[in-house]
């Protein structure tokens, strides 16, 4: 095979054979030349002075070759078959020196004959066999002629075979290995190829990619998962050991724990996570906000062991969500007036007229039909308020408020209303902190939020929590955190949706208000995932809604 027909990285595997050749052609010179020295019994009595000066000869050609070689890399075949034909005229000198077959030097003719099935052609290589294997019967025939014997004539014979083998042998292998080293190089150039168009992909998606171990450990992730993340520089990190990525991490778990959890939808705020401080302008100008995402979980198939990978697919849904929110917006204001005229005066006359009734109608089924009428006219009636609050919120008033006189007057109002026991609802927590927020809005929101905690919670000493998380130069947060079992992520996509509901009770607007009226006053509702870690155990998941107040002077 001519290096010239092939790849670029395989003609300098050629190349460097053939220094390899040349390196082997001075040590072969430089150990006859010892050979030479210590043979008393054949070329010494045949003229030591004249097979010296070959054998030096040799050598300096050997030093010659090498030095050509390396420093005019050109015409190869014409390198090689000169090397080959001066190791072939020299080796044959030495031979006929020698005594012929009988001398043990034709072993040496496997060298050149060797280099050349390797770096030669199968047919310039199957010459150069053929014509060593003539000169070696020649030579036989010759000594036989001069009655020197006739075993020396088989022994050739044999030799001439013996060397055809080899560069048979030989040249199938090298050729082999070339052929193995095109496919590798070939494979290479197509993997680079497909390499620098997953990363000119990866670079301009707008969907975050990341891809994780099986413990967490984050190997590698695109532009857009380092942006909504911040995980350019925690490379190498494990998702749990990142504060603001403690949800994703418990997601992840979920999904290996239960591969048909393909799909979660997560809170992150890696702009609050001291871990994260400075690290971008990007981050630093989105402290405040929070982050919506939608994650895929995506196994990659590697048969290696201990090279599990898994892929994780971030879309960032948070402008769909506030879109979707402003369009429901809309709508619903086109829809107050309509129900505030059409509505509550008719819900108003059926009321009073059930409570007419009653005043007549004593008879058990007729108290029960009663009941039912006027339970679901305040349900009605709730839902109508609920609908006028949305009209009527946009009057806020964000004066300094003291968070903590206004949430233990809101504990004595809120233990009396539902008769619980005082331990029940735990406000030990709520530093007196001072935050912009209209009283009556926050009333009504931590009202909402502690009734969906209520009727969920255990009821036991501390099973609904009220505690601030503050920190110097960032807002400050209020959690409502009960034992109850946490939101499911497919119910979570939906919490904060107009009449979204998994209550046959409510009317599904309770937390779609709180968050407008949260908005409202520039602070933010939100559910999310924390790790807590209580006297030295490991980090356990918690849902709890997280309200994030406007920074002090804001």
């Amino acid at each position: 095979m001519a290096p010239l027909a092939l790849s670029a990285q395989s003609r300098d595997t050629f190349w460097r054979s053939l220094q390899t050749l040349n390196g082997t052609r001075v040590v072969i010179a430089l150990v006859l030349l010892v050979y030479l020295s210590v043979d008393t019994r054949g070329l010494h009595n045949s003229g030591d002075l004249l097979y010296a000066r070959v054998c030096g000869g040799y050598l300096a050609l050997s030093v010659l070759f090498a030095v050509v070689a390396a420093r005019w890399r050109r015409r190869f075949l014409f390198q090689l078959l000169s090397q080959v034909a001066c190791d072939l005229a020299v080796i044959s000198l030495l031979y006929v020196g020698g005594g012929g077959v009988r001398g043990g030097l034709a072993i040496l003719y496997l060298f050149p004959l060797a280099g050349c099935a390797i770096l030669a052609p199968l047919v310039l290589a199957l010459f150069c066999a053929a014509l060593v294997t003539l000169f070696v019967l020649g030579d036989s025939v010759w000594r036989l002629l001069n009655a020197e014997g006739d075993a020396a004539v088989l022994q050739a014979g044999m030799l001439g075979a013996a060397f055809f083998a080899v560069v048979l042998l030989v040249n199938r292998m090298a050729a082999r290995l070339i052929l193995q080293e095109e496919l590798a190089v070939q494979r290479g150039l197509e993997i680079g190829v497909q390499q620098a168009v997953n990363r000119l992909v990866m670079s301009h998606a707008g969907d975050g990619v990341v891809v994780v171990g099986p413990d967490g450990e984050i190997h590698a992730g695109n532009p857009a998962a380092q942006q909504m993340l911040g995980v350019a520089g925690a490379l190498g990190l494990r998702l749990g050991a990142l504060p603001s990525l403690h949800a994703i991490a418990q997601a992840y778990d979920d999904w290996r724990a239960d591969p048909a959890r393909a799909t979660a939808f997560v809170t992150i705020k890696p702009y609050t996570d001291p871990a994260l401080q400075d690290m971008t302008a990007a981050w630093n100008g989105r402290r405040d906000l929070a982050a919506h995402l939608k994650l895929r979980f995506a196994a990659a198939e590697t048969t290696a062991p201990g090279l599990e990978r898994n892929v994780i697919f971030l879309e960032d849904v948070t402008a769909i969500e506030n879109q979707a929110q402003q369009l429901k917006l809309a709508s619903m204001g086109r829809l107050t007036a309509s129900i505030a005229h059409e509505v509550r005066n008719p819900l108003s006359a059926i009321g009073h007229a059930t409570s007419l009734l009653a005043e007549d109608l004593s008879a058990p089924v007729h108290v029960r039909l009663l009941r039912i009428v006027g339970d679901n006219v305040a349900r009605v009636n709730r839902m109508v308020e609920d609908i006028l609050q949305l009209s009527r919120k946009a009057h806020s008033h964000g004066e300094p408020l003291a968070l903590g006189a206004l949430v233990a007057d809101l504990k004595d109002e809120f233990d009396e209303l539902h008769g619980l026991d005082r331990a029940v609802l735990d406000i030990a927590g709520v530093a007196d902190i001072t935050v912009r927020f209209d009283p009556v809005h926050l009333r009504g929101v931590l009202l909402n939020l502690l009734g969906n905690a209520v009727r969920y919670a255990s009821r036991k000493p501390s099973s609904i929590r009220l505690f601030v998380v503050a920190a110097p130069g960032w807002p400050p947060e209020l959690h409502v955190q009960d034992d109850g079992a946490g939101i499911a992520p497919q119910v979570r996509a939906h919490l904060f949706e107009p009449f979204y509901t998994t209550s046959s009770r409510g009317t599904g607007l309770g937390l779609y208000l709180a968050r407008e009226l949260c908005l409202n006053n520039d602070a933010m509702l939100d559910y999310e995932y924390r790790f807590d870690v209580a006297g030295g155990a490991s980090p356990a998941s918690s849902g709890r809604f997280v309200i994030t107040f406007a920074r002090a002077g804001t």
